[in-house]
């Protein structure tokens, strides 16, 4: 009688730790709490396309010298945006990052930077940022509007002689570009690209830069039909915006200490070549500050 006791004990002690078991946690449990989401670090840049929120340098309409400040650029850009982000492997491990407006390019997809020189190419100028160039033997990539390039044709032989390579900036830095049909796009990219194989026939033209860093999805696709990726950036300076009152040693130094402050390996820098006196003198101790901490290189 003894031992049958023991028995219905035993059953009735399992059936009581197999309900505990399976019953599921109450609600406000760690186990009925949802995944935390990561929060944005950085805001997102202009929507593409959209209008830029300053004033910079631009080249005026074809035939004419471009003025040297006029609305042109969106809101400054020192480190990667927060777009969705899609990657190209671009080899030996490295990731092209496509986070820019309508998934441009935002860095090298290597180890080096890229230094990029914009709206030229400038009579004045871009000589002097040739020979600094030479100098500390660093290339660099120039986009270039088509107009300049129509103008100063021994420019763009001199980039090209030099190791530089070549970036379509659009025929006359329209903004509104992107927006554009498919086929004006077309004819405006065909255009520059034609001025500057009119000067070098062989030219190699792989990039596109937007007016603006106004990407469109029409304008990456036009531009990719082509043969040319869409070049954002990761460090923007803002040489191209000169705040009333600001003197050109304080905008020197402005433009000085954001590179040295936001660049990385990786980073596309943007500057300008085209009217932009103080960039280039800024340069002059960027160049070697650059060079002793990172490997330079042309897109």
């Amino acid at each position: 009688m003894l031992s049958v006791l023991l028995i219905m004990t035993g059953l009735l002690g399992q059936a009581a730790a197999a309900q505990t078991t399976s019953s599921p946690a109450p609600s406000g449990s760690a186990a009925a709490l949802p995944a935390a989401s990561p929060s944005s670090a950085a805001p997102a840049p202009a929507a593409p396309g959209s209008a830029p929120a300053s004033a910079g340098s631009q080249p005026a309409a074809p035939g004419s010298q471009p003025a040297a400040a006029s609305s042109s650029k969106p809101a400054a850009s020192a480190s990667s945006s927060n777009h969705r982000t899609e990657s190209a492997s671009t080899g030996k491990g490295h990731k092209q990052r496509t986070n820019g407006p309508a998934h441009s390019i935002t860095t090298t997809g290597s180890a080096g930077v890229a230094l990029t020189f914009d709206d030229g190419p400038d009579p004045a100028y871009t000589p002097q940022l040739l020979k600094m160039l030479a100098k500390e033997n660093i290339k660099a990539t120039f986009c270039v509007v088509g107009t300049n390039a129509k103008r100063h044709p021994d420019l763009i032989r001199e980039i090209v002689k030099q190791g530089h390579t070549l970036c379509n900036h659009s025929w006359n830095h329209d903004l509104k570009l992107g927006k554009k049909p498919p086929a004006k796009i077309k004819a405006d990219l065909e255009r520059t690209n034609a001025a500057i194989r009119a000067a070098v026939p062989d030219a190699k033209i792989r990039l596109m830069r937007a007016p603006g860093g106004n990407f469109t999805p029409n304008l990456v696709k036009v531009s990719k039909k082509l043969g040319m990726a869409s070049l954002y950036w990761h460090v923007d300076p803002r040489d191209w915006d000169h705040p009333k009152g600001e003197s050109s040693g304080a905008h020197r130094k402005k433009i000085v200490k954001i590179v040295q402050k936001h660049t990385r390996p990786g980073s596309v820098v943007l500057s300008h070549d085209y009217a932009q006196p103080d960039t280039i003198a800024a340069y002059k101790t960027l160049l070697p500050w650059l060079r002793h901490r990172y490997k330079l290189i042309a897109l």
